[in-house]
């Protein structure tokens, strides 16, 4: 047995060696990732047979390296958690991104992740959307290694339509992370990267895009009765819609009347995606991406999918016909690149953020275990508990996507012990229905639950930034409202998420061993001869790697 062991780690050691040892022109010219927010992994097996083109998702399976089983090792499952893990092949323990927002448990006050009151606007006269940047991420990303490996040499530059999409993959060292402002339908960035928006990022904002696609509205792909077989109903009462609320759920959308009005809906339309590969061309073009021996790094964030996901549910007509859509546009940027770069001049993986439970009406309707319990109405019960108990409420900092954070400062004043508030907190919401089990984040390892959900809440609490409790729902059960869907827990429908490797260096198949997100910055590091993000806890996908 010690000599197999020992085979294995020679073997390990020759291959790390020779990626280390890469000359210049084995390294891909440019590296492209690319996140679907809010993608479930078995969307391709479900929409293939309607994509129109087989040069989009299809291209990735058929040419490419699929690894079929890639978990999320962590809760929440949320976006921002979702984007670090993948750039940092770490979690939120140790690379300090918990949630898309969170309560400080030193300030005692509310932050989003990617906010910076230092940082100004590029872009756009909205002050507010450009205050952002990577300082509340911890440790560095696969563009950070890379820049260090060269003396900053490379290239790196992020885009997304949100922000946190974009800016946390970028990570610290990145030339520029790109965004989509709301308010005015531009393409924003923040003086936390450089002193000026680019002229040709000026000329992009000035073609006006959005009210070109407005003018287009959103109609089918494919004939109705396609829908009509494959699809939930088009219109239903647990759906959200996406623009004045819900009156209209349900296609035709005519968008003409939000004409120079209303650009956050491009958020919640399939040409939102259209817009980020737009905008990613000008930036190969014009920053010269791949363009010598030198590799850069663009990453990319599709943010439509996940606003289609919340609205309309994973069943739904809209859902459908957005990925028909997103695969033209996938397409397209492939064969763009294939032109501009060269098909053996670059690496590209694809993967998700999270993915998304069905909406609890679907699922009722079908006979499936659902329900919703907010956080809005944890916190009230909680109030309630504390009061029948002559407790203030504000032992309660907070309540965030299903995590109770306590007062410890007002708890030590009353000589309030964790244990007592703990206990009487877990015992009155084990009661409810629809809560599975509530867990004392710093003993979640003393839960009596399974191995692998008791790392994965281990995996995602930090003390300074992360609640004392969190509470477990079950099955089908979501942190939302009435309508629409969500995501954020353990279960395979959230965390279960789709994982391609295409081009340089990469080995055509299928990868059945179970893997991580966290496996995805390993692997790059690997791929491209440099150190692994210095938070890092995953393994290289070997088997992807020619």
């Amino acid at each position: 047995m010690k000599i197999v062991y020992s085979l294995i780690f020679l073997m390990m050691a020759n291959f790390a060696k020779a990626q280390l040892n890469k000359s210049p022109n084995d390294k891909p010219k440019l590296v492209i990732g690319i996140v679907i927010d809010q993608m479930r992994w078995d969307n391709v097996n479900r929409y293939s047979q309607f994509f129109k083109t087989k040069n989009g998702f299809l291209k990735l399976v058929n040419e490419g390296a699929s690894c079929n089983y890639t978990l999320i090792p962590y809760v929440h499952t949320v976006t921002a958690c979702g984007h670090t893990a993948i750039y940092t092949g770490s979690v939120p323990a140790i690379h300090g991104i918990v949630g898309n927002s969170w309560f400080n448990n030193l300030t005692a006050k509310t932050e989003y992740c990617v906010e910076d009151k230092t940082a100004t606007t590029l872009g756009s006269n909205n002050e507010a959307v450009g205050k952002m940047s990577p300082k509340n991420l911890w440790t560095s990303t696969i563009g950070d290694e890379l820049k260090l490996s060269n003396n900053f040499q490379s290239k790196v530059i992020g885009i997304s339509l949100k922000d946190r999409g974009a800016i946390i993959p970028a990570g610290h060292t990145a030339n520029a992370a790109y965004w989509y402002d709301g308010e005015t339908g531009n393409m924003v960035s923040s003086t936390y990267y450089q002193k000026s928006m680019p002229q040709w990022a000026t000329n992009f904002n000035n073609l006006h895009e959005v009210d070109s696609f407005y003018k287009q509205g959103w109609n089918l792909s494919l004939p109705k009765s396609v829908y009509e077989k494959n699809c939930d109903d088009d219109d239903n009462v647990y759906e959200t819609g996406f623009y004045e609320e819900k009156i209209k759920v349900n296609f035709p959308f005519d968008l003409t009347k939000l004409i120079g009005k209303d650009y956050k809906r491009l958020f919640s339309i399939p040409q939102g995606n259209k817009l980020v590969t737009d905008f990613a061309k000008e930036a190969i073009q014009n920053e010269h991406l791949g363009t010598d021996s030198i590799t850069d790094l663009l990453t990319l964030s599709f943010s439509t999918p996940d606003y289609i996901g919340h609205n309309f549910g994973p069943y739904s007509w809209e859902s459908l016909d957005g990925y028909i859509k997103l695969d033209e546009v996938l397409a397209d940027f492939f064969a763009y690149l294939d032109k501009k770069i060269g098909k053996d001049n670059y690496t590209l993986f694809l993967t998700a953020d999270h993915a998304i439970a069905p909406i609890p009406g679907f699922a009722k309707k079908n006979k499936l275990p659902a329900d919703y319990y907010v956080s809005a109405d944890i916190s009230k019960d909680l109030n309630n508990l504390l009061a029948a108990n002559n407790l203030k409420k504000d032992l309660i900092s907070s309540v965030y996507e299903s995590t109770i954070y306590f007062n410890h400062k007002l708890m030590d004043s009353l000589q309030i012990t964790d244990a007592y508030l703990t206990q009487l907190i877990s015992k009155f919401l084990e009661s409810k229905p629809n809560v599975l089990q509530v867990v004392n984040n710093r003993n979640a390892a003393l839960a009596p639950l399974p191995q692998l959900i008791r790392e994965m809440l281990l995996n995602g609490y930090t003390p300074q930034r992360s609640g004392d409790l969190t509470v477990l729902l079950k099955s089908g059960v979501i942190d939302g409202y009435p309508t629409g869907a969500s995501h954020g827990v353990f279960y395979n429908y959230d965390s279960h998420i789709p994982l391609f490797f295409y081009g340089k260096g990469i080995k055509k198949g299928n990868v059945n061993s179970m893997n991580y997100m966290t496996d995805i910055a390993p692997t790059i590091s690997t791929l491209l001869g440099v150190q692994m993000p210095s938070g890092s806890i995953g393994k290289p996908i070997l088997e992807v790697l020619k």
